[in-house]
């Protein structure tokens, strides 16, 4: 039987459930229970391009308190850019990914958000125009859900017995066609690791990412019920995914005026608007 204590704990843990927290997302974790959480879902600042009403954030805290609320099998979709300052880009996101697996996390997989209207470049320079944002997938050992996403084959029905694969020597030959040979291509096949999406912006927050890429990123690391946590919540896209999908969601966010957004746009799909 639980004890007094552990009732209270879970009263308070409770408490923090669907709603988004104006304090500071390190205090706000360590009112979390250790692996506790099944996905988070976050778009940190980076290498300081805005100031966020020039609230700053402790990136070796969060990370910590990441690792330390994550159940085992779960997964951090960790979405990142670098800076291109005096000519180098910074390498803070590789950076960042090493210190994870540093804690004791697996780069499950490193997807590239394309951004399909990226901000043109304001001079011409020395390079082409960046229109992609890392997505690292992180995970507590073998993550424990993946609910597979498809798109449509563009060969779809078409004969496989023309495939050819390459020897370990380099050497061009026929796919194996006693599994290939009489086979037809399929309707579908899984996501490739790149995703298009259009950046959408807005006008109340300078970095909103788009909730179709969130709600990709929920569906595929999650489960109905599970809670979805995000620690730099913004405008609050990541809760809005996690509630249309039937996901709980904690969110922590420091800048007031966010987290009034994030309360309108949860209310509005609650209420069904």
């Amino acid at each position: 039987m639980k004890n007094e204590a552990q009732r209270s704990d879970e009263s308070d843990f409770m408490q923090l459930l669907d709603a988004v927290h104006c304090m500071d997302n390190c205090k706000g974790m360590m009112l979390l229970p250790d692996e506790s959480i099944d996905l988070v879902v976050t778009s940190p600042p980076y290498d300081d391009l805005r100031t966020y009403g020039g609230h700053s954030w402790d990136f070796y805290g969060v990370a910590w308190n990441l690792a330390r609320v994550l159940k085992p099998g779960g997964v951090i979709v960790w979405v990142v850019n670098d800076a291109t300052i005096k000519g180098s880009e910074t390498g803070t996101s590789w950076e960042q990914a090493s210190h994870f697996k540093a804690l004791g996390l697996n780069l499950h997989d490193t997807m590239i958000w394309h951004k399909k209207n990226p901000p043109p470049q304001t001079k011409e320079g020395r390079r082409y125009t960046s229109a992609h944002e890392y997505i690292f997938i992180l995970s507590k050992g073998k993550p424990s859900t993946f609910n597979c996403l498809m798109q449509p084959c563009s060969m779809a029905g078409a004969s496989t017995n023309n495939r050819t694969q390459r020897t370990k020597e380099g050497e061009s030959r026929k796919d194996r066609e006693i599994a290939r040979k009489g086979k037809t291509v399929k309707n579908e096949k899984p996501l490739h690791s790149v995703v298009s999406f259009a950046n959408t912006g807005s006008k109340e927050h300078p970095a909103a990412f788009p909730l179709a890429l969130v709600k990709d990123q929920v569906k595929s690391w999650s489960n109905k019920g599970d809670i979805v946590l995000d620690p730099f919540m913004g405008s609050g896209t990541t809760a809005k995914a996690a509630q249309e999908l039937g996901r709980h969601y904690i969110g922590f966010e420091i800048n007031p005026e966010y987290v009034e957004i994030c309360q309108r746009r949860t209310a509005q799909a609650t209420l069904g608007i």
